[in-house]
């Protein structure tokens, strides 16, 4: 079961803030932070990020314990993250797999693994053997995803169609729901205050008391859900 807590712009800007949400996702539990290369990146921009920002990053996770992971939106994003490291592991964004997909693909061959989000795809449209390292993640690119307004969600999480969620929804309930139906990878949008109006995603983002309860509940519901399989 892998958790990923998403930092994404939720540091507004400030290297310092993101150190310390890298810090208070590993106490939470999380398997993986997830960072935004190529996302509101130019300079003066709130994501902006160099080789000095992605190396301070990478030793704060090694530091702290918690894997990284890279969302990639353009070949320039790729071309900077390869300059300070080679992932086995990094994430497609949505736009980024409905818009580019020779680049996508060009990425796959050269990694172990890709997560790839289908927020901005017709769900029904996905060819989930397109690629053979890939793992799909169902989400919706509403920020927030309001629980009322879900239409379609999968009645089954497995590897041959969506191995997980992107939770954009408001509280617990809808990533519980998915691992009730299977899903092995969760990731939700992480900060320190949902009250913070810097951007529109610390609302919907889990706080680290939330997050470490998604671990925690997650992973007893994950472990009973297998149970239950191994006995019918």
């Amino acid at each position: 079961m892998k958790f990923i807590a998403e930092i994404g712009l939720n540091h507004n800007g400030s290297i310092g803030l993101l150190i310390e949400l890298i810090r208070q996702a590993s106490l939470s539990g999380a398997t993986m932070v997830k960072f935004q290369l190529g996302w509101r990146d130019k300079i003066g921009e709130i994501n902006y990020l160099d080789e000095k920002s992605l190396k301070l990053i990478l030793k704060a996770c090694d530091y702290y314990k918690v894997k990284s992971l890279f969302s990639i939106f353009h070949k320039e994003a790729w071309n900077l993250l390869n300059s300070v490291t080679k992932p086995s592991l990094v994430k497609i964004a949505s736009r980024t797999y409905l818009q580019e997909r020779d680049f996508v693909k060009e990425i796959s061959k050269q990694v172990d693994e890709i997560i790839i989000s289908t927020g901005m795809s017709d769900k029904d449209k996905i060819n989930f053997q397109e690629f053979d390292n890939a793992h799909f993640l169902w989400c919706e690119s509403k920020y927030p995803q309001y629980s009322l307004d879900i239409e379609k969600f999968p009645e089954n999480f497995n590897i041959r169609n969506f191995s997980g969620l992107s939770d954009h929804s408001l509280g617990l309930s809808l990533s519980f729901l998915a691992i009730a139906r299977g899903a092995s990878i969760i990731e939700r949008h992480f900060t320190l205050d949902k009250s913070d109006q810097t951007i529109r995603d610390h609302s919907l983002s889990s706080t680290p008391q939330e997050f470490a309860l998604l671990v925690e509940e997650g992973s007893a519901l994950r472990n009973l859900v297998n149970a239950l399989k191994k006995n019918e």
